[in-house]
């Protein structure tokens, strides 16, 4: 969903460069200089407004983080919750989920996270689909060796989708739920904006742990 752009966005990114990378290109290959301790690296891509990956630093200090988005106001408003905690093992992108390769060196990363990504429900529209193909090898090469994905949806579609696209593309499953909430695998869950929304209504949530081989 867009969000309209307010004028008081630009400003705070801009204000907070320790905080929100807003030339992530030039970080590539060095993102351990941007904390405090050299930690396992772990990505999510399309953080929204920042609750799940703001949760997950809180609750892992041994892990740096890193929270990227494309909507320059969702990210501003990730980047005031993120300012008010002070995570040393936090940082946040703003920038396109597209270009990763030219964000992260090969390798780069130890894990990553798609948290209800859009789902293009239209045929005609699967390229754009975060677990396409391509986007999966993209992934891989960024990713370290075995590099893990965790994704999470309320889409049914977009998570048989994602099943079938990750298993043609040769990915081995560590874990597949179809009702997150209502599984052990929810004991330590730490829940984005949309997943509280969804689950509030009944709407079971979907997830998958996968790994390239």
């Amino acid at each position: 969903m867009r969000v309209k752009h307010k004028k008081w966005a630009d400003p705070l990114i801009a204000a907070h460069p320790e905080m929100m990378v807003d030339n992530a290109p030039e970080l590539k290959g060095k993102w351990q200089s941007r904390f405090v301790k050299k930690q396992p690296l772990h990505l999510e891509v399309g953080m929204g407004k920042g609750q799940f990956i703001i949760g997950m630093a809180k609750a892992h200090p041994e892990i740096n983080f890193i929270g990227l988005e494309i909507q320059r106001t969702v990210a501003a408003i990730a980047l005031k919750k993120a300012l008010e905690e002070e995570l040393p093992n936090l940082q946040l992108i703003c920038g396109d989920g597209e270009d990763l390769q030219e964000y992260f060196e090969p390798g780069e990363v130890a894990k990553m996270y798609l948290n209800f990504s859009d789902p293009w429900p239209k045929k005609r529209h699967a390229k754009r689909r975060l677990t396409y193909k391509t986007f999966l090898a993209t992934y891989e090469k960024i990713l370290q060796a075995q590099g893990i994905i965790e994704l999470k949806t309320d889409n049914m579609g977009l998570f048989e989708f994602s099943l079938e696209s990750m298993n043609n593309y040769g990915m081995r499953f560590d874990g597949v739920w179809l009702d997150l909430h209502h599984s052990e695998e929810n004991e330590h869950n730490i829940e984005t904006e949309y997943e509280q929304k969804f689950a509030a209504k009944g709407q079971p949530i979907y997830k998958l742990i996968a790994n390239f081989k």
